[in-house]
């Protein structure tokens, strides 16, 4: 009995103890304590939370003290700070815990890929920024080469000749033009894990990072190919560990951008009629046809079309029965589309084997409204690593990309026709006639039944790779690099037809039918060999590596076309007469050896010295081989000693300087040192026997002195890392002389029987600067950052063969891009303000009839009259240089924050200096002021001067007054801009959510591209499409605006 009641007593105290031990381990607490760096001084702004609950914590004051409340005495504290290592700490019930943080060195250690190998960023010494994974894949684009735009300073990117069409893509330069040299081209070199390859082809989820070498130091290791700079993609590779699958999408809802809104049929013809008085013409419409234009606006049941005599409907000629309908024809033409993109990707791995998988797919609409206008890309990428021995990896990749594009043959790769007449068409034609057909002058029926043109492009990368270690120190690399592109074009054009009153058809366009059929193969094929070899000596660090690169193209092409398609079936078999062919093989070799040196003491003082010895094929045996050397050094002020006391604050800093010679072996034609006389099959205008002859025609003189074009780069610049690194940046400043450029030759007597042979003389020299900073900081559980990319580059020219300075040509001392124009006075408001300002400046050369409402030119050397005098740049008259078109201070500006799960990313981009001088004749900015076959109206034309409206913009609207158009100040355009190009808004379900559904990560979000745009440029086009066209200002097709939803999921 004693001893149950002993055991009862027992259990009843153990059990009092444990309760009272939980209730002990579950104690709120209050912490406190002091966090400092590894020099004794106090962190300001250190976020300290409890571990699992980041909505419970608090910062650091100014003398790093910490107070934190209801701390469960069993938790883990968490202390951060950027720069500094993130460290986690248990409570285990103390009251009092003090911190010393030390400095995070992944800043210090983070490898750039460099040519041929990586470097520690420290440790540069040549201009070369970096873009990560994470910056490419947020914002959901089309292309790498959108996702680069404003994020790289120094990299300048301008629209594709038909702006925002699918098949449209931008063009890139590095630090700005690079030749003005004929038939030379300067493009960044661009490298996908070491192979070229096409930036556009490139799915941005597969990227890991990339690096772009700016100057000749960085990139003189590639020799004659880096003329232009370049830019080094790396794909991602597998993980170690277990198995990872995502799947991320993006549906797009695009529309078109900034397009001008045209005046309705009505005003129109009220301000046609003014044109048409003004110019001496008389009056064009009617108060009868006025007011019939305008009863068919307010009554839909109205007839809009009447027939001809030839029993047709009247578009043109006979004014009392002209159509009354009222189209705004650019939105007819131009609506919303979508897009859909999907990725999915799977890596793993184990020590020995690392593997990666990605399938991607796009599928992009234009907002063409009619016909079809299509772009899918298809992707699959394989990466596997594996590590044969300790001293041997092999890497294979595999990259299959097609691209499949689809629009009317109408557009096909030019569409300017098309642009053209959507501008000037009147808006009084009707999109359909009476009997429901459309309008042979809407172009409709040529946009979806007019014919095709189809491209579909593979490519196909096989890449394998071997690392050898032999000795510690010692990598021995071997690449093989192989790629076959396949790239099919069909075009077709197909007879249309309008139809008359009576509903019969007749033949309007494409009236003898055709097909075309183009195939063109390459392949390429790069083994690159290489080796490095490191050794420290004590506080001494030394690498040297040596190789050999050699490049090979075959590209081969072949056409046929025949005319009259059968059947409405278009194939080269369902055609019956006129066949053609032609096709050609072509073939380029380069050859390089090169070797590098790096050197630096404690990472304190940097140099590096760089060979290149290259040969092209392209160049004959005695001009075939150069040598291009390049030397960079870098001095890490931040390391001495001197800067201990600063370096609480600004914690690294590095100078550098660089210079390095480069050739450029980019020639249009492969074969430019070659006469090769030029042969055309059945090209005589006679016939022999039934059938033209062929012909040939003399070749052209080749000069014997014809050499390679090179340049010359020197740089200096700096960086920092400032705050414990929250605050870092870039800057540097360069000059680029590219001499040896190919100009035009002296002239010779036309006895020679020849064109004179181009020779290298032309120089410029382009000078610039390219800025980056960049912010991120930490607060609690709220991150944020900013990161400014600022550049500038002008070019100057330094010899051309113009003696006397011809404003028509470059001549020396001219900037690339400055523009000539006259200096407006304003518009006279009556005609004698006119009459006494011709007076005193006769502005007879620039035209006649001078009256109220007509441009006054300032007399600028007071001649008394108002010309170019001999358009020179001595005596140009009244000319002088009013602007400049190229673009300056090109920028981007990247926001971002986060915040308990959500994401925000508001990025803006622009150029802050750009003039554009709009060209005689542009009838989309001069609206009825050109003749009225190409006049147009649109609504900010109607700000043009009357007796009424004396402080318009525009003079008084006349058909063919082009005396008003010189170009001038007036009328020159501010075409700077600044655009909100992607804002973005994401989130992250909490981990305690997603494993419950065996998930590692889900985020959604949703984000808009072009969201609105700030400038000062004309509301007749998009600043941003200015370099696009080639049929006269604004006839391109529109930029979308784009607004996404989507996911990425990851298992």
């Amino acid at each position: 009995m004693k001893r149950k009641k002993s055991f009862k007593l027992r259990g009843l105290f153990t059990l009092m103890v444990s309760v009272l031990a939980l209730s002990l381990s579950a104690q709120n607490i209050t912490v406190k304590g002091v966090v400092t760096d590894d020099t004794d001084m106090a962190v300001i702004g250190a976020t300290v939370i409890v571990e699992g609950n980041p909505q419970q914590g608090t910062v650091t004051d100014i003398d790093g003290n910490y107070v934190l409340s209801n701390v469960p005495s069993n938790a883990s504290l968490v202390f951060s700070y950027v720069g500094y290592k993130t460290q986690t700490i248990a409570v285990n019930g103390r009251n009092t815990i003090n911190v010393v943080m030390s400095s995070d060195t992944e800043l210090l250690d983070e490898l750039v890929v460099v040519g041929f190998g990586t470097q520690k960023k420290i440790n540069l010494t040549g201009a070369v920024s970096t873009v990560d994974a994470e910056e490419i894949a947020s914002r959901p684009v089309n292309s790498v080469v959108d996702a680069l735009q404003g994020t790289v300073p120094g990299m300048n990117f301008a629209v594709g000749s038909q702006g925002g069409a699918l098949n449209s893509n931008k063009s890139i330069n590095i630090r700005g033009r690079g030749t003005i040299g004929a038939g030379s081209s300067v493009t960044p070199l661009v490298l996908i894990d070491g192979m070229e390859g096409d930036m556009n082809a490139l799915n941005p989820q597969d990227i890991e990072n990339i690096s772009i070498l700016k100057d000749a130091s960085a990139s003189s290791i590639y020799g004659s190919r880096a003329a232009g700079g370049v830019i080094l993609i790396t794909t991602k590779s597998g993980k170690e560990g277990k198995t990872v699958v995502n799947y991320n999408n993006s549906f797009r809802f695009n529309s078109p951008l900034n397009m001008p809104e045209k005046m309705d049929s009505y005003t129109w013809a009220n301000y046609m009629n003014e044109a048409s008085v003004n110019s001496g013409s008389g009056v064009w419409f009617s108060d009868r046809k006025l007011e019939q234009i305008k009863q068919a606006q307010l009554d839909p049941s109205m007839p809009t079309m009447f027939p001809n005599k030839n029993n047709r409907w009247e578009v043109w000629d006979e004014n009392d029965i002209l159509p009354v309908g009222n189209t705004d024809w650019f939105k007819e033409h131009f609506g919303n589309s979508f897009t859909h993109e999907h990725n999915f990707s799977v890596n793993g791995g184990t020590e020995t084997v690392k593997y990666y998988f990605s399938a991607n797919y796009l599928s992009q609409e234009g907002i063409l409204r009619h016909g079809d206008e299509t772009k899918e890309r298809y992707g699959i990428t394989g990466k596997i690593d594996v590590k044969l021995a300790d001293w041997l990896k092999m890497t294979y990749n595999t990259r299959f990309t097609r691209t499949d594009f689809e629009n009317p043959s109408y557009i096909g790769t030019d569409g300017g026709l098309f642009y053209h007449n959507n501008a000037r068409y009147w808006p009084i034609t009707p999109v359909r006639d009476p009997n429901g057909n459309y309008v042979r002058e809407s172009f409709i029926e040529m946009l979806k039944n007019g014919g095709k043109y189809k491209t579909q492009s593979d490519i196909n990368s096989q890449q394998l790779s071997f690392q050898a270690s032999p000795l510690e120190g010692w990598i021995v690399n071997a690449e093989l690099n192989y790629r076959i592109v396949n790239r099919n074009q069909h075009t077709d054009w197909l007879t249309t037809y309008a139809y008359d009153v009576d509903n019969n058809p007749y033949a309007t366009d494409n009236t003898t039918s055709s097909v075309r059929e183009y195939n063109y193969k390459s392949n390429y094929f790069n083994p690159n060999i290489f080796t490095e070899y490191s050794r420290s000596f004590g506080s001494h660090n030394m690498k040297v590596m040596g190789g050999f690169q050699s490049e090979w193209m075959r590209p081969r092409n072949f056409t046929a076309s025949r005319d009259g398609v059968l059947s409405g079936l278009p194939t080269l078999d369902t055609t019956s007469r006129n066949p053609r062919v032609g096709g050609a093989y072509n073939k380029w070799t380069t050859a390089g050896f090169f070797g590098r040196v790096n050197y630096d003491y404690l990472s304190r003082y940097m140099f590096e010295a760089n060979l290149r010895y290259d040969g092209s094929s392209r160049f004959l045996r005695d001009n075939r081989w150069n040598l291009f050397p390049s030397f960079s050094a870098g001095w890490n002020v931040g390391h001495e000693e001197f800067w201990e006391s600063l370096s609480s604050t600004i914690n690294t800093f590095k100078l550098r300087a660089s210079w390095g010679e480069l050739g450029n072996q980019n020639t249009d034609s492969w074969y430019p040192f070659y006469s090769t006389i030029g042969y055309n099959p059945n090209g005589g205008q006679w016939l022999v026997n039934g059938e033209k002859p062929n012909t040939a025609s003399q070749p052209g003189l080749v000069s014997a002195l014809l050499t390679w074009e090179k340049s010359r780069t020197w740089e200096v610049g700096f960086d920092w890392g400032a705050l414990n690194n929250r605050l870092t940046g870039s800057f540097g400043y360069f000059q680029r002389s590219t001499y040896d450029m190919v100009g035009p030759a002296q002239e010779l007597p036309d006895v020679l029987g020849a064109a004179e042979p181009r020779v290298n003389n032309l120089d410029m020299t382009s000078k610039g600067w390219d800025l980056q900073i960049s912010w991120r900081d930490i607060i609690n559980d709220f991150s944020y950052g900013a990161t400014l990319v600022l550049s500038d580059n002008i070019v100057v020219i330094d010899k051309y063969p113009n003696e006397s300075k011809n404003l028509s040509y470059y001549y020396d001392g001219a900037k690339l891009g400055d523009i000539w124009g006259y200096t407006t006075v304003g518009i006279a408001n009556s005609e004698s303000e006119m009459n006494n300002h011709l007076a005193n400046a006769d502005q007879s050369a620039l035209g006649s009839n001078w009256t109220a409402g007509d441009v006054m030119y300032k007399d600028l050397d007071g001649d008394g009259a108002v010309n170019s005098g001999e358009y020179t740049v001595d005596k140009p008259g009244d000319l002088s240089i009013i602007g400049n078109n190229n673009p300056r201070y090109n920028f981007g500006l990247n926001l971002n924050a986060g915040w308990r799960g959500f994401d925000v990313k508001v990025f803006f981009q622009g150029t802050l200096k750009r003039d554009y001088a709009v060209n005689r004749g542009d009838a989309v900015f001069w609206g009825g002021n050109v003749n009225k076959w190409q006049a147009t109206g649109f609504n900010e034309h109607l700000d043009y001067w009357t007796p009424e409206n004396t402080n318009a913009y525009y003079p008084r609207v006349a058909w063919g007054s082009e005396k008003n158009q010189s170009i001038q100040t007036r009328y020159l355009q501010n075409a700077a801009y600044a655009r909100l190009k992607n804002l973005t808004l994401g989130y992250t379900l909490p981990q305690s959510i997603t494993e419950k559904i065996s998930l590692q990560n889900l985020r959604l979000f949703v984000s808009g591209e072009n969201l609105f745009t700030i400038t000062n440029f004309t509301k007749l086009a998009d600043p941003e499409l200015i370099d696009a066209g080639g049929w006269g200002f604004g006839k391109t097709y529109p930029l979308s605006q784009t607004f996404s939803v989507g996911l990425s999921v990851t298992l």
